[in-house]
Order: structure tokens, then C-alpha cells, then sequence
């Protein structure tokens, strides 16, 4: 439940000496680079592209800092020497977060070096501050996932090592759809046509926007960033079904378990940001046409799309380590056809408090939160239609929203009956049922919903048909 950190090795004589001289560097460091924030922020004329790296990196030096000092100094000042498991695993994460985010900095500024040096005449066209905003927004996405990666190996780690050491449960039962024994057969072809379906049909979506040129727009964009996440969440969740329905097996282990967890909620979590984002495309279409190609440029779409991956990684990565804090002993049979988290959280044998205000707080943020802006995003949308209102921009408005509206009922009101209103009951075959539509039905729809019935859409099919029978 905690470590020791033996400290640095000073003798015990020298401890108020060494405190002092480690308070004072640590002070420096928060004024000193508070200062260059400060100046920056304040004389215009530093509103340049190296100063505002430079304001940035004083950021991440503070932050890097407050990571170990202050624990440190505490230890010092207190003669303690332990640490909790969870402030152990977050100072690693934190301190892994600001070194690779000090690390991608330094080499934007050293690009912005070299392009001042090397390309003085285009300097200002170069580093616009677009691309500066790119830049350290790509930063701290890279260094978020880098530190991810690491403490969620780590947190794998000791959780099998404390399985090993308190006989944890190693495996888990997954009693799969609640279907008869001699309906197997054939409710295993029905599953492996949708997701066959799944998968060919957003890999034609990709394709074709890939293909057509005319298809290169925002609106697009998002759609094919939503089919390649929709082809890879429902392969989290349908291989492992199939596979269980084939062989008749049903036992899945304690770390694929984990993991198929947090692929559901990153791949859950990225369909939400880019639901919303493609509603907000929709908004300034309809609402700003005139300004559309300046405020959808391609900077601004690229920045949605990282920054969905940023929040739907976050929330998974919050739930996944509250979920390996728990432990499961005894039953280890989940009344589901994946690991699904509420379901993992009624099997275990810990205190699940803190999960369940984790999935009120991070779900309001990652599916109510989103839902709510597309709301508002549509009823600029029908406010803007119904003060010209016009049969041809009301057919066009639906031709455009209906679809992508309907999508976004089926999937909120398929994940919020599923999360935010769960039943007490582990045996209740509705929550399966509705897991089921949400992570099959879904993304098999999509193809047909956002693209088979769009008219250019079906242009670029014709046209890429008309290109094999050309060459053939």
C-alpha cells in the first residue's frame, strides 16, 4: 500500500543544511520562471514565436519541479519516508508527463531557431501562430500518451505481482449474450456478418474519401477518423466474442481483461469528441457559411482530432488504474460478452466508491458534456433555418443533419442508459442487450447512415467502380 524512499544520501547532520539549499533552488525555480511567464504575458513585444515557447517551457520547468521537490523537502523536513501507492504512481506519471513535454518543447524551439536562421524572409509565414499552437498542442498529446504507456504498464506490473502474492483472481468467466446453447450457431453468423459489415464498410469510407479529391473537406475528415474508430471498437469487443462462441470458451485473462476495458472506454470516449466535432462542422456550415473554409481550416480539424484522442485517452486511463486498484477475490464470473466496467465493478471485493464518482464525474465529461454542446449546435442550426425559413434549406438542413442526428440519439441514448442508469441486478439481460447496439449494432450502421446515403458519397463509389472496370 505504500513505498520508501530512502532520500538522498546525505547524513542525518546534514539534513537542515541540504533543506535549506534545496528550498531556496526549488523557490527559484517557481519565481524565476513564474517572472518569465509574467514578462512575457505583459510587454507585447515578446509576443513572439521563440518567447512563446519560452513561456510554455518556464510552465513545464515549474511543473516539472513541483513534480519531486516538495515531497522531498516534506520528507526531509517530517523524517518520513513513505509514500502511498497512488501518490507513487501519479509522481511517475507527472514526472514522465513534464520530462517528455521539456523534450518536445526544446525542439520546437530549436526548429523555430532554424527556421529565423535558415529562413529569415518566411519566418513569419512559417511559424504563424497556428502552427505554434500545433506544435505544443502536439507536444503535450505525445507526452501525455508517452506517459501513459508507462504507468499503465507499471500499474500491470504490481497488480500482478499482488495477484501473485494475495491470490487474486487470474482469469475472469464472461457468460457472453444471453442466448440459447442451440442458438449459437446461428446467432454467431448473424455477429460475424455485422462485424464484417463493420469493418468492409468503414474501410470503403476511408477509402473513398482517400481516393476523391472532391472528399477533402472537414466535414470528411471527421467522417473518416470516425469510421477508422468505429472498425477499432468493435474489434474490441466482437473478435473476443466470436472467438468465445466458436471454441466455447469463455475465460478471458485478468490483464486482457484490463485492457479491453480501456480500448472500450478510448474508442468509446474518441466517437463522442468526434460525434461533436463533426455537429460543430455542421454548425458553422449552416450558421457561417460565408466563413466556413477560414474557421474549419485544416490547423483547427487536425486540432480536434488530437485533442479527442488527448481527453478519450485521460478518461480511460483514470478509470483503467481506479479499476487495477481493486482487488477480486472468489467470484470471477461477469454476466456479460466483454469486460464491461460497471459489471467489473459489482464483482469486486473492494470499495468501488471512488470508481463510481470517477464514472459520474469523467462520463459527464466525456458523453454528457459532448451531448450537451451538439444540442446547442443544432438548435443554432434549426434557429438559423427557421428565421429564413425555405422547403429547399429545410430539405437540405435535414439531408445533412438527419442522418448524423439520428446516429447521435442511438449512440447517447444506448451508452447513457448503459452507464448512467445501471441496474442493480448482474443477471439483467437489458444491459446487455443495450452493450450490444452500442458496440456492434453502432458502427455497423454508420457506413450506411453517414455515407451509402450521401450523394457524394455515392459519386466517389461510381467513380472508383468506373476506375476497376476502366483498368480491368
Amino acid at each position: 500500500s505504500e513505498f520508501i524512499l530512502l532520500g538522498l544520501p546525505i547524513r542525518l547532520e546534514e539534513q537542515g543544511m541540504y533543506y535549506s539549499l534545496f528550498l531556496v533552488m526549488y523557490l527559484t525555480t517557481v519565481l524565476g520562471n513564474l517572472l518569465i511567464i509574467l514578462l512575457i504575458r505583459l510587454d507585447s513585444r515578446l509576443h513572439t514565436p521563440m518567447y512563446f515557447f519560452l513561456s510554455h517551457l518556464a510552465l513545464t520547468d515549474i511543473s516539472f519541479s513541483s513534480v519531486t521537490t516538495p515531497k522531498m523537502l516534506m520528507n526531509m523536513l517530517t523524517h518520513s519516508q513513505s509514500i502511498s501507492y497512488a501518490g507513487c504512481i501519479s509522481q511517475s506519471y507527472f514526472f514522465a508527463l513534464f520530462a517528455g513535454l521539456d523534450s518536445f518543447l526544446l525542439t520546437s524551439m530549436a526548429y523555430d531557431r532554424y527556421v529565423a536562421i535558415c529562413h529569415p524572409l518566411h519566418y513569419m509565414t512559417i511559424m504563424s501562430q497556428r502552427r505554434c499552437f500545433l506544435l505544443v498542442i502536439v507536444s503535450w498529446g505525445l507526452s501525455i500518451v508517452n506517459a501513459l504507456v508507462h504507468t499503465i504498464l507499471l500499474s500491470f506490473l504490481s497488480f500482478s505481482m499482488r495477484r501473485d502474492n494475495q491470490s487474486n483472481v487470474s482469469e475472469f468467466i464472461l457468460l457472453g449474450l444471453p442466448i440459447r446453447k442451440e442458438e449459437q450457431v446461428m446467432y454467431y453468423a448473424l455477429f460475424l456478418v455485422m462485424y464484417l459489415t463493420t469493418v468492409l464498410g468503414n474501410l470503403l469510407i476511408i477509402l473513398l474519401i482517400r481516393l476523391d479529391s472532391h472528399l477533402h473537406t472537414p466535414m470528411y475528415f471527421f467522417l473518416s477518423h470516425l469510421a477508422l474508430t468505429d472498425i477499432s471498437f468493435s474489434s474490441v469487443t466482437a473478435p473476443k466474442m466470436l472467438m468465445n462462441m466458436l471454441t466455447h470458451s469463455q475465460s478471458i485473462s485478468y490483464a486482457g481483461c484490463i485492457s479491453q476495458e480501456f480500448f472500450f472506454l478510448l474508442f468509446g470516449g474518441l466517437d463522442s469528441f468526434l460525434l461533436t466535432a463533426m455537429a460543430y462542422d455542421r454548425y458553422v456550415a449552416i450558421c457561417h457559411p460565408l466563413h466556413y473554409n477560414i474557421i474549419m481550416s485544416h490547423v483547427l480539424c487536425f486540432l480536434l482530432v488530437i485533442l479527442s484522442w488527448i481527453l478519450s485517452s485521460a478518461s480511460a486511463f483514470v478509470h483503467t488504474l481506479l479499476l487495477a486498484h481493486l482487488s477480486f477475490y472468489g467470484d470471477n464470473t461477469l454476466y456479460h460478452f466483454y469486460c464491461e466496467l460497471s459489471a467489473l465493478l459489482r464483482l469486486s471485493s473492494s470499495d468501488t466508491t471512488i470508481n463510481d464518482l470517477a464514472i459520474l464525474i469523467v462520463g459527464s465529461m466525456v458523453i454528457t458534456l459532448p451531448f450537451v454542446c451538439i444540442l446547442v449546435s443544432y438548435g443554432h442550426i434549426g434557429a438559423t433555418i427557421l428565421r429564413v425559413p425555405s422547403i429547399r434549406g429545410i430539405c437540405k438542413a435535414l439531408s445533412t443533419c438527419g442522418s448524423h442526428l439520428s446516429v447521435v440519439t442511438l449512440y447517447y441514448g444506448a451508452i447513457m442508459g448503459l452507464y448512467f442508469v445501471p441496474s442493480s441486478d448482474d443477471t439483467d439481460d437489458t444491459n446487455i442487450i443495450v452493450a450490444a447496439v452500442y458496440s456492434l449494432v453502432t458502427p455497423m450502421l454508420n457506413p450506411f447512415i453517414y455515407s451509402l446515403r450521401n450523394g457524394d458519397m455515392k459519386r466517389a463509389l461510381r467513380n472508383l467502380l468506373n476506375r476497376g472496370n476502366f483498368l480491368v
